[in-house]
């Protein structure tokens, strides 16, 4: 058994020669009540930062379709208030922040008529022009 010793120690000497005394101190030698608290403190803020993703991360079902609620607190991903439909395009991002109304609601009621638009005027449940 004392071969075992002579061995670990030899290892540790060789350890500690190359990476220098840290290597093989135990790291418990340096830990004290105030690293405690701070290692505790960064604790809490990971466990909170990781739940606070966690509830980001979780689905909604938006007519029949789940999507993550991150994705809804986003402004360009917005139903079309004229139709209803969910925004699926750049362009229909576009239009819902320049007119609030989808890319084919722009193209069938906006479009040549933005004057009349911008004054307020929308379709009546759906009537065209």
């Amino acid at each position: 058994m004392s071969k075992d010793y002579d061995k670990i120690a030899a290892v540790e000497k060789a350890i500690k020669e190359r990476y220098g005394e840290e290597a093989v101190v135990n790291p418990k030698s340096n830990w004290d009540e105030n690293k405690e608290k701070e290692y505790l403190k960064q604790m809490k803020e990971l466990y909170s930062r990781n739940n606070k993703k966690q509830a980001y991360s979780e689905k909604v079902d938006v007519n029949g379709i789940k999507i993550s609620k991150k994705l809804l607190n986003r402004e360009s991903l917005k139903n079309c208030p004229v139709c209803d439909s969910f925004a699926k395009s750049v362009k229909d991002n576009v239009s819902l922040i320049k007119f609030e109304c989808c890319n084919k609601c722009y193209i069938q009621y906006v479009e040549g008529r933005e004057e009349r638009w911008l004054k307020g005027w929308r379709p009546n449940n759906g009537n065209s022009i």
